[in-house]
């Protein structure tokens, strides 16, 4: 699943601060390999370069 600037997911990624966190797509860059690497946006800072595969949609 892809993600979209200003979508809400949550973080899994246990080497991170904000695993676990949900936080806003703020930024979505493509590798040179074609895959999508994302920037989110928490309450208490950002996580760039974030993998599609460590990434869920966020519940309402």
């Amino acid at each position: 699943m892809s993600f979209e600037e200003d979508d809400r997911v949550r973080l899994r990624d246990e080497h991170s601060q904000f695993d676990g966190e949900t936080g806003t797509v703020t930024q979505v860059m493509e590798t040179m390999f074609g895959d999508a690497t994302y920037t989110v946006s928490f309450e208490d800072g950002q996580e760039s370069g974030v993998s599609e595969d460590a990434l869920e949609p966020a519940e309402e």
